[in-house]
């Protein structure tokens, strides 16, 4: 079976850049991405056809049908009782895993309105969790026949040892992380500061306000 687009990406590139750059000398300890944990929650209150509404719309991006998680404990003031469905994941592996996250980084995350990156900030175990707030950013969600817009986590599990493995790998990978103010340059820096100016020209002069002798 052909290799999926990602996965090429990595075998062929990310593996030397990362092997040149960190000072691996065997390929077999760089950094690779484990499995994406997709992540969905819903309202205690919630009907049982919005939880088969979620379940199928993960389906839809996953490609894979998600699992129903439920309450372990009986709250009260969340009106939550044990075994009440609170929402839904599904883990990817394999070209399943490499599949989605070309859909993610290539399609679905420059289609959000004045995007300008993901944080960079991993959870010091070289893991990476992205929060997603509207799921018709996928290209196999249509925005038409929606019934609700719902949120998920993505959680992208790697084998790197620290953080800087890590956003390496994903950044090679193309994840668009936003950068951070010491990356920028002078002149980047200056463009930006120029958008955030009013010109001059745009900007129409009060009369000057006359007073009678």
């Amino acid at each position: 079976m052909e290799q999926a687009l990602l996965h090429k990406q990595y075998t062929e590139k990310v593996v030397p850049e990362l092997m040149e750059k960190f000072g691996f000398k065997n390929p077999h300890v760089v950094p690779a991405i484990s499995k994406v944990v997709i992540n969905s929650g819903f309202s205690a209150t919630s009907d049982k056809n919005h939880v088969i509404y979620v379940n199928d719309e993960i389906t839809k991006i996953a490609g894979q049908r998600p699992v129903t998680t439920k309450a372990k404990l009986s709250i009260s003031n969340f009106k939550l009782r044990e075994g009440q469905p609170i929402g839904c994941k599904v883990t990817l592996r394999g070209r399943a895993m490499y599949d989605f996250l070309a859909r993610l980084i290539l399609i679905a995350l420059p289609c959000i309105r004045d995007f300008r990156g993901v944080p960079a900030k991993l959870d010091g175990q070289g893991n990476y969790t992205l929060g997603i707030s509207d799921h018709t950013i996928f290209p196999e969600v249509s925005a038409d026949g929606t019934n609700a817009i719902i949120g998920m986590d993505i959680c992208i599990n790697t084998s790197a040892s620290n953080d800087e493995y890590g956003r390496e790998l994903l950044s090679c990978l193309g994840m668009p992380f936003r950068k951070s103010s010491s990356d920028t340059t002078p002149d980047e820096d200056q463009a930006e500061a120029s958008e955030a100016e009013v010109e001059p020209e745009a900007v129409e002069e009060a009369p000057a306000e006359t007073t009678e002798a």
